[in-house]
């Protein structure tokens, strides 16, 4: 069990977890809910979701190909399954790559019209902290919608995976 909650794969195993938990809480939302936005926060429901995935996916090509993302021409909106794949994939991945990137790996990318080198550590660090910043946004508008979201923390991360492995 103790392999489980080596770092630094730990914290993305943790972030996968997250990002899925509380993606399956929203399932079971109307479709009027997922139109609500939060004042402060980075639009409705469906929005910052789709803007975490999103987002995801982007740090992920860059952390292994090197290249950006490839966004979809169609215009249309992910569907919750869609995301939901997409976070499992894209977790998977991240929680692989965490272990493997070094300290002197980099890629470029345009900054602000400017090519920079950017440690792909910047790029893990910043996977998880926006997608945290995005998961808060949407239990405060949980909270707003009457919901209690489920806890996401790093207890309950730990509580979820020792009942399941039986420790």
């Amino acid at each position: 069990m103790l392999q489980f909650f080596d770092t630094p794969t730990m914290l993305f195993r943790h972030h996968s977890w997250a990002n899925l938990r509380l993606l399956a809480f929203c399932a079971f939302l109307t479709r009027e809910q997922w139109a609500v936005s939060l004042l402060g926060g980075y639009g409705s429901l469906q929005e910052t979701w789709q803007h975490i995935v999103l987002a995801e996916q982007s740090y992920f090509s860059r952390i292994s190909t090197g290249q950006p993302l490839g966004r979809r021409s169609d215009g249309l909106a992910l569907t919750q399954r869609e995301m939901a794949e997409s976070l499992a994939r894209t977790g998977a991945g991240l929680i692989e790559w965490a272990s493997r990137v070094q300290p002197h790996d980099s890629v470029a990318i345009d900054w602000d019209g400017v090519e920079r080198n950017v440690p792909k550590t910047l790029l893990l660090t910043q996977a998880i902290n926006h997608a945290t910043e995005h998961r808060a946004q949407i239990m405060a508008l949980l909270t707003q919608l009457g919901q209690e979201p489920p806890e996401l923390d790093g207890w309950a991360f730990f509580d979820e995976y020792s009942a399941r492995e039986g420790g």
